[in-house]
């Protein structure tokens, strides 16, 4: 039997269409059922899922009075009956085969987690959503991340979205760190691969998440990101709980600020980060033009999305170090 795991959160806008994809998969409806584990939020998400529960007896609601999803998924692992466990997510929606593809390339494979490309979308179609869309499917945005750029065929890789395992890979290799409010799905995988695990990413079948569509919420996500890297880090006391990709912004925004504090000593440090910018404005301004060009995308949304994109993620790095160091430094006296 598989158990479907879904956490859920203030998703009102997104949680139907999720359903429907569910109920849409060509895995039979009589060997799986679906956990949606609920961090109780005000909105309607709840009666949403309620609605569907009453007409489909497979679908289950579970309350998650720890609101975050590592306690979620740890409480929906403890609940499944199924001895497969997958991992979905209200923010997005799955191909018809997407259940079915991963099911089977489990065995096949021999897998400890097995996942597929994560397309991005935007539910409105607007200039500036169209390129936060691309910029988040773009190797300039999100790096060499496998899963959002694509693959040709099936590898192993570091990390997966929305996978799938034997329930007893839990027993073996540990639950979801409860501590960590992002990276959770990231720090279990490496965790695997560092005990010997396999994680394999196949291209049969894909799921589309839904970004962010303004620059607003696309800066608080990733900044959020950026500071529970340093977090996540910090809480495992792995650095190998994370990729080199998740410290590249870091790194351009340290090159930004160091030499504007050190340019107070010596001021021929303060062209440091102009002629960063400088050359970075180039890349991006070469690499917006191309897409514009391409795909026929607004070039200043493209260049902005980009911008922000970097910067709140770089800047969320820098504020976790921060939180740390002066953590350490109270600790101190």
């Amino acid at each position: 039997m598989l158990s479907v795991v879904c956490p859920i959160y203030n998703e009102e806008k997104y949680i139907g269409k999720c359903i429907e994809s569910i109920l849409a998969q060509d895995y039979p409806k009589d060997d799986f059922e679906v956990l949606f584990v609920d961090g109780m939020r005000v909105d309607k998400t709840r009666e949403i899922v309620a609605k569907y529960a009453a007409q489909y007896p497979f679908i289950r609601l579970i309350d998650n009075p720890h609101k975050i999803v590592p306690y979620a998924m740890n409480i929906g692992i403890k609940a499944a009956k199924g001895d497969v466990i997958m991992r979905l997510d209200a923010h997005a929606a799955y191909a018809g085969n997407y259940i079915s593809a991963l099911v089977s390339a489990l065995e096949n494979y021999h897998a400890d987690n097995v996942g597929a490309v994560c397309r991005t979308d935007v539910l409105r179609k607007t200039p500036k959503s169209l390129a936060i869309r691309e910029v988040l499917s773009n190797r300039f945005g999100v790096g060499n991340s496998t899963f959002r750029v694509g693959i040709k065929g099936a590898q192993e890789v570091e990390t997966v979205p929305f996978g799938c395992w034997k329930k007893e890979v839990f027993d073996k290799y540990g639950m979801y760190d409860e501590r960590l409010v992002r990276n959770q799905d990231i720090e279990l995988n490496k965790r695997i691969i560092r005990g010997g695990g396999k994680i394999v990413i196949i291209p049969d079948t894909y799921s589309v998440y839904y970004a962010r569509e303004t620059y607003k919420s696309l800066a608080k996500n990733n900044f959020a990101n950026g500071r529970w890297n340093i977090l996540t880090v910090y809480y495992t006391k792995e650095l190998r709980s994370l990729s080199i990709r998740h410290f590249v912004p870091l790194l351009f925004t340290l090159s930004l600020a160091l030499p504007l504090v050190l340019g107070i000593c010596w001021h021929p440090f303060f062209y440091v980060p102009i002629m960063a910018l400088f050359v970075y404005m180039l890349v991006f301004s070469v690499v917006c033009v191309s897409l514009t060009l391409s795909k026929g995308l607004d070039f200043i949304y493209l260049l902005g999305s980009f911008i922000t994109l970097h910067i709140a993620y770089g800047c969320g790095s820098l504020m976790g170090l921060i939180e740390l160091l002066l953590q350490r430094y109270r600790a101190d006296f």
